[in-house]
Parts: C-alpha cells; structure tokens; sequence
C-alpha cells in the first residue's frame, strides 16, 4: 500500500473520530475497521461521479450498517459530493446534511436510509434485480446501457437479522451476479463476543444461498481487497459476499472492543488514534492538502466512466430510435397522469366483485399503459390477483419478466420493492394479505421516510377472510398503517374507488400507497366517483341542507351505510353518507372542502369499519358512535361473522339513533 493510500484509508478514519467527538455521540467502530475497504472500493473499483451524483449508470453503494454512517460522509467529503468539513463537524445535529444515520434525499450521494440493521442487504437486493431488469429490456449487442454493480456493506448484526436470510436466499436463487456483499467480520456486537449469540458459519450460510464467496483475511490489505472485488465483480453467474476480517475500532485504545460500537472514543483515545496511524495535525477535521489531491484525481478519473457511457448513449439513441423512446416512458414520471381521462382504465361491469378481483383487473391495464411497471407477491399473486396476464416471470433465466416471486419472505419483499423504486425507472409494486402487513411494516416506514412511491396491494382486508380465522383476519392494522407519517392508506368500496386507489398510488411522487382490498364481493355502488381522489366525499346525500346525522363508511361497509340511510328515511331521519376510502388523503384537502363533507354544526355521527375504531375519534366525536371490530374475529364464513359482529345494516341504524340521543 502506497503512502498516499495509507493516508487517504486513514483520512476517513480520523475524520469519522472527529466528527463523532465533537458530537459526543456515534459509533466510531465501524469506520475504523471498514475504511480500507472502502477507500479501496470507491477509488479502484467502483463506477461513480462525483460531479453527477445521480447519473443513471453508477454503481450502487448501500451503507447496511448505517450506525457507521461517518465512514459514509467522510468518503462523500473526500470525493468531493459536497459535503464540506464544516457539515462533518455538524455530524448528528439538527438540520445538518450529516445526521446520525444516513438519510436517502437529505444527503447527497446516499443511495438509501438505512439504521435498521440488514434493511440495506434487502433494498441491494431489488437495486440489483433492477439493473438486471432494465439491462434485459434495452441491453444491445455492443451497447450495454445499462451495466452497473450493486454494493452493501454490512457487519455481523446485519447478518444476524433475518431480513438479511430472505433477501439473500432470493438474490442467490435468481443468480444476481452483480450483486456483491461486503461483509466487515469484526465478531463484535453492542454486547460483547458475537459467540455469545452468534457462532454460525456465515460463509457457508451464503455458499448455501448461491453466493460465490470469498474471504479477506487482513482487512487493512488493499490489494487482498481489491484482487477480491475483482473475482467477485468477474463471476456473473451468481452473486458474491466477500468476508473481510476487520478489527472494530482499529488503531484506537479500544480496538476490538465492544464499547469502540457506540460511544465516542474520548479526547484522550481520539489523540492516541492520531499518533498509533501517524497523522500529521492535532488539529480536528484538518487533512492535508495532498489527500484531498489525491481524492481529486481518482474522482476526475471515475468522471470519465460517465464521459464514455454518455457518448455510448447516445449512439444508442441514434441507431435505436424505437428503444430511446422506450427508455423515456421508463424515466417519465408524469406518464400515469394520463390515466386521469382514459375512460377504459375508469371503466368497470356493473356487477358484484370483489377490491381484490378489480384490483387485478386495473394492474392488468395498467401493465399496458406503463411499460416500467413491475411487481408481484410473497407466494400469493392467486390470492391477491396480482399476476400481470401474458407476461413472464422475472427468474435467473429471464430477468425481463416483469412478474416478480419473492417467496413466502414479506419483509425482504417490502424492502426489495423500496430497492427498486431507489434505483429509478421503474414503479414497483408488492403484495400479500393485509394481516402479514405486521411482517413487512420495518420497510414500509423506511419507504414512507425515504418518500419512494412504491404500492403495497394488501388483500383479505377484514374478517369477510371468514374460515381461516383470527389468524388471518386484520383488526389493527388499519391503525398501524394510518398512524404512520407519509403512508397513504386506501380501502375502496367499490371499482371506481379501486381505481381513483390506483391512480392515487401510480401517480404518486413522494408517498408510498397500502391499497387495501376485500376477498368478498361488493356492489358497484351508485354515487361513488373520482371524488374519491379526495380521500372523502358525499356518496349519498340527505335531502336537507343539513343532515339529521351523518354515516361515514369505508370499503364494504360503505353498503351498510347506504343501506341504514335508506332505513332511516323510512322513520324521519335524513341522514348523509360519506365514503373516506383514505384519511390520509382527506386531511390534505382544504378546511373548506372538509367542511363541506363534515360540518362542524352536525354532531351526530356514526363511522362503521369492520377494523380497530383507534382513530375514528377525530371524526366522530364526543357525541359520535363508533361500529367496529375491536376484538380479534373468529373461524366460520364470512357472511356469519359480519352478523355475528354487528356488521348489519340494523346495528348501524341503531348506531344513527343512539348518537341522535346524546
């Protein structure tokens, strides 16, 4: 290792120290053990530009481990991403670019949020399924577009995490060969020894997986590295984890301790890092000016990389017409607008069917309109009517299918559909029953953090899941998936609010959607409209200026709701139904146009959702009533339960007349 390299590794070392210092607050551990491998990764083998941080072509580099986010920031700093050494000294401040894990479209050049651990492993796993999609769709004979490798770095608690396992046992059977997993083996956790808890054979784990798997045993060794990085970038077969042996907390007082983790390594320890890796100043965030040179060059040189796509780009565009204008519906963002007027994406049979059927039926039409849209379930497509007619499978032997299996794996699902939108190009969504949600919740808070739209399609929304029982039949996860900031929660009535559902989800920029569906069969109901699109509206009003009462409904009970108006009228009481398909949606509206559906004058009100009642409060009232379901269901046909729960239209009525009371 040449001197220049010694003291470009030992930059990001002492600057991540820096930083965690004068914060008092970090994980310094991983940085110092990590940092040859970085450094090594970024300036010799890794496609990227600093001056265009989001060219289409760059490899992908995910932190997995992003408690050791300094060694992140200080690469950024060092390449010259933007980050200035004054951002670095603001490291875990509020409104700093260098908050304590790294986060996707705050900071420059991070690629995705990562903190929970192996979150980063799994969401690697769809930026690869990505490139190999979109390299099967535009990919010519001398003109590989689309060619770039995805990397994760991660330690021993990533793969401790199971979400690691699911994702990693997908990528292996689908042969990913340009996926690469850099694993900084330091056999240390927060508590201690990983033999305390932790005494598998990862290596053999991956072998296991269909990983071609190689081992560093001196982490501080760049060519060892970088020789690795190299066989594991030459095997396209399969993908490739690279163990390297690294020492937590190198060159500081407490390497290979546990406490070098997550604390600061104190002003005494920070000093003797300096002297132990023989760096020049005492003074914090001070690098000399010959390694920020030497950053200079290697990121000048890696400038060329995109110099020559882009003239091999446009050549491309030039021979292939037909294909760049394929490439631009892949990158137009505002192309699902146009579904706004289509009529036949609108249109629906005017009979009973259930969300989750017309749901299908919308993908179906969608797929045709969307050239960029991709998705499928966790082994349950036949169920969730998620499977694109007269399309393939995406498998190792056809990455251009554009039906996606994930296995019975709903976390790893969730985190590689949040990969796939990260990486751009394509509007993924993912899908199982609405309950699992429970599984898959880690990544949809990571999705609506990170503002990717990706759509989750959740199916057997209620107990109308009948014979299998409360295992299977949702009660608070309605509340779960609404309580969450950024998530946008639908549940249709019918086919016109399926598809204002979908039309929200595709044509969504910063939100991720849950489209929530029924199993059973519902009416296709006469007042529903693209109101929806406003989260709530009127679908049948009293006949007074103002109502009696009003009766707000979502998904299936929204016919109940119907249904008691129609039985109240009989007795005098005039009462107005609204549809709220999504309160999240609702509240964006304008307090005019809240108002006008829910009058503050009109206090007796009624909500009926065959779900927990956590929430209805806000609409309800003091003096409003509540009919939900806030006991777990039972196992018998789905008819009997609404019943036997209280989900008629009598026991609504009786609701209306009991809040008329108060």
């Amino acid at each position: 290792m040449s001197n220049i390299d010694t003291m470009s590794v030992n930059a990001i070392r002492v600057l991540s120290a820096d930083a965690i210092q004068k914060a008092n607050s970090g994980h310094p551990g991983l940085p110092l053990g990590a940092a040859p491998m970085a450094y090594e990764l970024w300036a010799r083998h890794m496609k990227h530009n600093p001056a265009n941080p989001k060219w289409t072509n760059r490899d992908r580099f995910i932190l997995s481990g992003g408690h050791g986010s300094m060694l992140l920031y200080s690469l950024l700093h060092l390449f010259g991403y933007g980050l200035t050494s004054e951002d670095l000294s603001q490291f875990r401040q509020y409104g700093s670019l260098t908050p304590g894990h790294p986060e996707y479209g705050h900071t420059v050049g991070v690629e995705a949020t990562t903190g929970p651990l192996g979150a980063g492993m799994a969401m690697a796993v769809g930026m690869a399924m990505a490139e190999a999609h979109l390299a099967e769709k535009f990919n010519k004979d001398g003109y590989p577009i689309v060619d770039h490798y995805t990397f994760v770095l991660g330690g021993d608690g990533c793969m401790m995490e199971g979400i690691t396992s699911e994702a990693m046992s997908l990528a292996g059977s689908l042969g990913l060969g340009k996926l690469i997993v850099l694993y900084d083996s330091n056999n240390i956790t927060i508590e201690g020894d990983t033999n305390i808890a932790f005494t598998e054979d990862v290596k053999k784990r991956f072998e296991a997986y269909g990983f071609q798997t190689l081992v560093v045993e001196d982490g501080n060794n760049l060519e060892e590295i970088g020789a690795a990085i190299e066989a594991a970038k030459a095997d396209l077969s399969r993908p490739s984890m690279i163990t390297v042996k690294t020492r937590i907390g190198y060159g500081s007082p407490k390497e290979g301790l546990a406490s070098a983790h997550g604390e600061p390594l104190g002003e005494e320890n920070v000093k003797a890092l300096r002297e132990k890796l023989g760096w020049i100043s005492e003074t914090a965030f001070e690098v000399p000016e010959e390694i920020y040179e030497n950053y200079k060059a290697i990121a000048k040189k890696n400038a060329q990389a995109e110099e020559e796509w882009n003239k091999l780009f446009n050549e491309y565009c030039n021979k292939y017409p037909d294909m760049k204008k394929l490439w631009d519906q892949y990158h137009d963002d505002e192309a699902a607008k146009n579904l706004l007027d289509d009529e036949e994406f609108w249109a629906y049979d005017d009979k009973a069917n259930a969300t989750r059927n017309i749901s299908g039926q919308i993908i179906n039409k969608i797929k045709n309109r969307l050239p960029n849209f991709i998705g499928g379930s966790a082994d349950l497509s036949p169920s969730t009517k998620t499977l694109m007619k007269d399309e393939v499978s995406f498998t190792k032997d056809n990455y251009g299918g554009r039906n996606l299996h994930f296995g019975v794996r709903e976390l790893a699902m969730a985190g590689i559909g949040n990969g796939m939108a990260l990486h751009g190009g394509l509007k993924p969504y993912v899908s199982t029953f609405f309950v699992f949600s429970d599984y898959m919740k880690p990544m949809l808070r990571l999705a609506s953090l990170m503002e990717v739209p990706v759509t989750y399609v959740l199916t057997h929304d209620s107990i109308g899941v009948g014979e299998d029982g409360p295992t299977h039949q949702p009660i608070e996860q309605m509340s779960m998936l609404r309580a969450m900031p950024n998530m946008t929660v639908y549940r249709p009535a019918d086919a016109t609010e399926c598809a204002a559902a979908w039309y929200y989800a595709i044509t969504s920029a910063h939100t991720p959607t849950a489209l929530v569906l029924t199993r059973q069969n519902l009416p296709q109901l006469k007042g529903s409209s693209k109101e929806a699109l406003k989260g709530a509206y009127i679908i049948s009003d009293s006949k007074k200026d103002v109502p009696d009462a009003i009766i707000i409904a979502t998904g299936s009970e929204v016919q109940l709701g119907i249904g008691a108006q129609e039985e109240l009228l009989k007795e005098g009481i005039d009462v107005r139904v609204v549809s709220m398909p999504s309160m999240d949606v609702f509240e964006e509206q304008s307090d005019e146009y809240k108002e006008k559906i829910l009058p503050k004058n009109v206090r007796a009100r009624v909500a009926v959702e065959a779900l927990s009642s956590f929430g209805w409060g806000k609409y309800v009232g003091l003096d409003g009533v509540t009919v939900p379901m806030n006991s777990y269901g039972a196992s018998a046909p789905a008819n009997t339960l609404f019943e036997k729960f209280g989900f008629t239209v009598d026991n609504v009525v009786k609701a209306v007349k009991t809040t008329l009371t108060r």
